[in-house]
């Protein structure tokens, strides 16, 4: 960094955002410079330790022999005239083996590392790989010398904890290449592993790491090339929540957001979602929320069973920036961390990115853009917000790689409208990107109906979408059955609402019917106990034999002439479900209550849930 040429000096300061004059070359001209490429600030006033501090911005305007950009950190003791040196590179990030189970900043900084070298204040100026170049890697060719290879090939792999980590031939490479030259062994990621050779003859090594710039998606030069391919979500990702299984169903691959109030449990859901869902690989990015809670992530996750085995820790990434870490940095962590999940889409994977919450990110945009002095839009966000925050989402997705392998990416993002307003401008964008909406309730959490998403503001546009893969898996009358139960949760509500007014004497026999069948299926199946271990994850099989039992339950039972006898009859059915939620299937307690919701609703032991009969096991 010593060695770099100055290119520009520092004019202006204004909190993160400095202002740069450019320095002419040798014929006259300004430095060439643009956009989001990143620079180093070296302020002249060096710290008590007299060590150089060279400070991270990312450019963000251009004009006429100046720039404006945001400093990542503190900009405290920079001053005017101040040099200013480029880097060549846009605001990237170092993909390769090792990514697993680090904790990282919004800049890919190894949070462990430099607690553990620094202590709980992370010095001015610090950069740290975001990769280890010492650990050793046993790398596996999987070509020769001589093959001709594109863009996102593989070259050879490691083996990362339980996953294969592919090596590829790098993203933006033009056209096809010759392999020269490759080794087998165990080397570091920065040690040459082989050797090609472009179409101009010109050859290069290849490391197990490339960098990758976060502003522009991986897939995007493979597309280009016609090398990979964009393939329309056709699969549900399974969560094991019945409600959003069952009645809000979000694609691998789709995109969905979870509004909602303090309170409401947006951090229980996401931390069920990622353990429980159906993917491979979570990354989770914490942009701008407390610490204290990103605390209870970081310390939560390693400790936490996996599932599939191991800790869950082993198959995820965090990336951090809470609310107490520089502000410029949070709107670049969200970037940072789908850059990482398209990486591992790119290898074949189901990735799931959790973004907590693209409302600090927004206001981080805001923050930004009041300082650049734009015109500002609806409550000052920029006017940009609508198109940022649908470029953000449209980077997830389904992709056919050059193997022929489908990998997907799938987006969930957590909104934190101030006073859970869904009216304000971050939750609006969001709505008209995504295609699941699981909008929590401050009146459900109070009443402790977890999870509190209210299933009477919450949809879903995969339902449908994926009407024809739950006829081909599950059956064919599915999707009509969740249809017909959510319309049951729609028709309770109002007579509830009419019930506040008149009370129970008030309505009829067939309403108050209506309304305890609404009640005894929102009690039963939509909330759900996240820290039982049999309640906390329901496979989809078991939605699906538990929802068609109840449904059957709830309109086919014995005469009732009275309120008082419905009320009794739905008080002892709800106590039976709720039993049978927290029995495992194959154990004595399941059959003893699922014989109890049988004679209580007077069915024949010798037929199933959905009334077909059956020989009983």
């Amino acid at each position: 960094m010593k060695d770099v040429q100055v290119t520009a000096r520092v004019t202006g300061v204004r909190d993160d955002i400095v202002t740069l004059r450019l320095e002419r070359d040798e014929q006259d001209n300004f430095y060439p410079l643009i956009k989001n490429e990143v620079v180093y600030i070296c302020p002249t006033r060096t710290p008590e330790d007299n060590r150089q501090e060279y400070l991270q911005a990312e450019v963000l305007r251009i004009r006429h022999g100046q720039a404006d950009v945001q400093v990542f950190e503190s900009t405290r003791g920079v001053a005017i005239g101040d040099p200013v040196r480029q880097s060549g590179q846009m605001l990237s990030v170092t993909l390769g083996p090792g990514l697993l189970g680090q904790v990282y900043d919004g800049l890919q900084n190894p949070l462990e590392i430099i607690a553990g070298q620094h202590g709980f204040f992370l010095p001015r100026g610090l950069k740290v790989e975001g990769i280890d170049s010492q650990k050793q890697w046993a790398f596996q060719p999987t070509v020769k010398a001589g093959a001709r290879l594109k863009a996102g090939d593989p070259l050879g792999h490691v083996q990362e904890g339980r996953f294969k980590h592919k090596i590829m031939v790098p993203f933006n490479q033009v056209g096809k290449v010759e392999v020269t030259w490759i080794q087998e062994g165990t080397f570091s990621t920065t040690t040459p592993i082989a050797r090609i050779k472009d179409h101009k003859g010109e050859e290069r090594g290849l490391t197990m790491q490339q960098k990758w710039p976060v502003r522009i998606p991986v897939c995007q030069p493979l597309l280009a090339q016609r090398y990979s391919e964009r393939e329309y979500p056709e699969q549900p990702l399974f969560t094991s929540i019945r409600l959003i299984d069952t009645f809000f169903p979000i694609a691998k691959g789709g995109t969905a957001c979870i509004p909602g109030p303090f309170g409401a449990g947006k951090t229980v859901l996401q931390g069920l979602i990622s353990r429980f869902s159906d993917v491979d690989i979570v990354i989770i990015v914490a942009c701008g929320e407390r610490a204290g809670e990103v605390v209870e992530t970081i310390t939560e996750f390693p400790a936490l069973p996996d599932p599939k085995g191991g800790t869950l820790m082993d198959r995820t990434i965090i990336i951090c920036n809470t609310s107490s870490m520089p502000v410029a940095a949070r709107e670049a962590s969200i970037y940072t961390g789908i850059t990482l999940s398209e990486y591992y889409r790119q290898m074949g994977y189901n990735t799931l990115l959790i973004a907590d919450s693209t409302s600090r990110w927004a206001q981080a945009m805001r923050e930004t853009s009041g300082r650049l002095e734009e015109i500002p839009g609806e409550e000052a966000f920029p006017a940009y917000l609508d198109s940022s925050i649908k470029s953000l989402y449209e980077r997830a997705g389904l992709i056919r790689n050059n193997e022929g392998e489908h990998g997907s990416l799938t987006l969930i993002g957590t909104v934190s409208p101030a006073g859970g307003n869904f009216e304000e401008p971050v939750t609006q964008s969001t709505l008209r990107t995504v295609k699941t909406f699981l909008g929590l309730s401050a009146d459900r959490a109070y009443k402790r109906a977890y999870p509190a998403v209210d299933p009477l503001i919450s949809w879903s546009r995969y339902l449908d979408q994926l009407s024809a893969w739950y006829g081909d898996n599950l059956d064919t009358q599915w999707v009509e059955d969740v249809k017909q139960m959510h319309k049951l949760l729609i028709q309770g509500e109002d007579i509830q609402q009419m019930m506040q007014v008149t009370g129970e004497e008030g309505v009829t026999l067939s309403d108050f019917l209506t309304f305890s069948r609404s009640q005894c299926l929102d009690q039963v199946y939509l909330q759900q106990d996240a820290f039982d271990d049999v309640d906390a994850s329901t496979p989809m099989k078991r939605q699906m034999r538990i929802l068609r039992l109840l449904k059957r339950c709830l309109f086919k039972h014995p005469p009732m002439q009275d309120k008082d006898t419905i009320r009794e009859h739905f008080t002892k059915l709800a106590g039976f479900f709720l039993n049978l939620n927290y029995s495992h299937e194959d154990g004595p307690d399941f059959k003893r209550y699922l014989q109890e919701i049988y004679t209580l609703n007077h069915f024949a032991l010798n037929e199933s849930e959905d009334n077909r009969p059956v020989i009983p096991s």
